[in-house]
């Protein structure tokens, strides 16, 4: 499918990997709806990309459905929606306090949230796009109508220790992919998810950097740091791929994450 003329969605777009998705899909000539919960940060995206900032915590329906709404009247329906909203809070299963030594068992509700962001928030987002999407004319001679990326994590396949929350998201979004585009194939909506490994986003912006040094000798090659311009280089290849469909693609330089 193409890219130019269409309205393309991406969440978590005011920084890291949907901010350079957002960038490229513009770049690609789409009309393209930033949303984020950072406002200040998003609206300044948008501006610079010609797109429109909607403000949006994918988490709550009628925050959604706003967004989705101020979207759709500046654009039209969105024929592309990309997941990249999300979190990554690491505490592990049992723990000790520093001070007393006490066993400390990893709460609920912040193992509650993680999902409810990463895996809720991705299959919300879906349900609403792919049911505007549903109604749109053929946009490929295959009757395509729209292609939905989610991104999971290599943490999906291989997380490391304190990741028991965000593996269990992640993992999450890998199981929905291909259920969920066997649901939508008849309506001629795609489904793929990319699983990134260490890319270099706003949370690497206070790693001391013998750290990320450290951290980037794991990666067997390119032995650095993803760019999030490539990871928005293959949703552009997805986009663009009318074969790829149901499936996962690692983004990770070949690398497979140790315990810790």
């Amino acid at each position: 499918m193409k890219i130019a003329g269409y309205a393309a969605v991406v969440t978590g777009a005011a920084s890291g990997l949907g901010e350079a998705t957002a960038r490229m899909l513009a770049a690609e000539g789409a009309k393209v709806a930033v949303l984020d919960m950072n406002a200040a940060r998003g609206e300044e995206v948008a501006r610079e990309i010609g797109g429109v900032f909607c403000a949006a915590d994918v988490t709550d329906e009628a925050s959604v459905d706003a967004a989705l709404a101020k979207a759709r009247a500046a654009h039209g329906v969105e024929r592309i929606l990309v997941n990249c909203a999300g979190i990554a809070p690491g505490k592990r299963t049992v723990s000790k306090k520093r001070d007393t030594g006490e066993l400390v068992g990893h709460d609920l509700a912040t193992f509650s949230k993680v999902l409810a962001v990463n895996l809720g928030g991705t299959f919300h987002m879906i349900a609403k796009c792919a049911t505007a999407m549903a109604g749109l004319e053929p946009a490929t001679p295959d009757g395509g109508r729209g292609v939905i990326v989610c991104t999971a994590s290599i943490a999906g396949e291989d997380g490391q220790i304190g990741q028991a929350a965000y593996a269990a998201s992640k993992g999450g979004v890998l199981g929905l992919t291909l259920p969920v585009a066997r649901d939508l194939a008849s309506y001629g909506i795609r489904v793929m998810t990319i699983m990134p490994g260490l890319f270099h986003t706003p949370m690497f912006e206070s790693v001391p950097d013998d750290v990320r040094v450290a951290l980037e000798k794991n990666v067997p090659f390119p032995s650095r740091l993803g760019d999030p311009a490539e990871y928005a280089k293959l949703v552009r290849s997805i986009v663009d791929n009318d074969m790829l469909n149901g499936t996962a693609i690692r983004l990770d330089g070949a690398l497979r994450m140790q315990p810790k």
